[in-house]
């Protein structure tokens, strides 16, 4: 399988999920907006893991690739190619997908547990969830959940935190993928949003455990076993 990540800034890319994907011996290619990359063909690769960011799904007038972005997971939709967006990825498939996107009332950053949805309890996605509930998160904004998509989990302090659309297309807004290094780089490059509101924990907690981060690195193979463990797409 050929997996083609997109990635928005230099700091933010697959994390945890590369050597995931090395493992299954599945080929690796990243479009890296920020550098001016060209917009890849849709027949390039087989399935596109979308990451994220700090800037907004709307903010085109500073980043013009984003509209190309979107048109892209539109088409990549289209062909029944499987799509996993994490963060602003997960924002970027929701608006495509019809879901709206706005500020969340609150910013969620650190290490904050999330909540399945009890009509997706039997879903294997939700059943790893369930099993790894203590998340990392790193957003301000939120996405309404998408028409005809499955509702798998949510947060104290943000309703939509999961989504899976005909088990093809998945959004995820806390991170399984973050490595201790990864972390360190968002704090690096984002300290400015740890503004001591209610859901953002310091540096210092965020830092404090590697098992935390072994924890939920754990939790995204089995995720990617459940998504990519297959090839019924094409």
């Amino acid at each position: 399988m050929r997996i083609h990540s997109l990635q928005h800034v230099p700091f933010e890319d697959i994390g945890s999920m590369a050597s995931d994907f090395r493992a299954r011996g599945y080929a690796l290619s990243t479009t890296h907006w920020y550098r001016g990359d060209a917009v890849p063909a849709v027949s390039d690769f087989d399935a596109l893991v979308v990451m994220g960011g700090p800037m907004e799904i709307y903010d085109e007038a500073i980043y013009p690739w984003l509209a190309d972005e979107k048109i892209l997971i539109k088409e990549t939709i289209a062909a029944g190619k499987i799509v996993l967006g994490v963060c602003l990825g997960a924002q970027l498939i929701a608006d495509v997908l019809g879901g709206k996107v706005t500020r969340n009332a609150h910013k969620e950053i650190g290490w904050l547990p999330i909540n399945i949805n009890p009509a997706a309890a039997t879903h294997p996605i939700a059943q790893v969830f369930a099993r790894n509930p203590n998340v990392f998160h790193w957003h301000g904004d939120t996405f309404a959940l998408p028409p005809g998509a499955m509702h798998l989990a949510s947060s104290e302090g943000c309703a939509n935190q999961a989504y899976v659309f005909q088990d093809q297309v998945y959004g995820f807004q806390f991170h399984l993928e973050t490595t201790p290094a990864s972390a360190r780089a968002l704090i690096e490059h984002c300290a400015e949003d740890i503004d001591g509101s209610h859901y953002t924990q310091p540096a210092q907690t965020i830092l404090a455990s590697d098992e935390k981060f072994a924890q939920i690195n754990r939790a995204m193979s089995e995720v990617i076993a459940v998504i990519f463990g297959s090839e019924q797409h094409p």
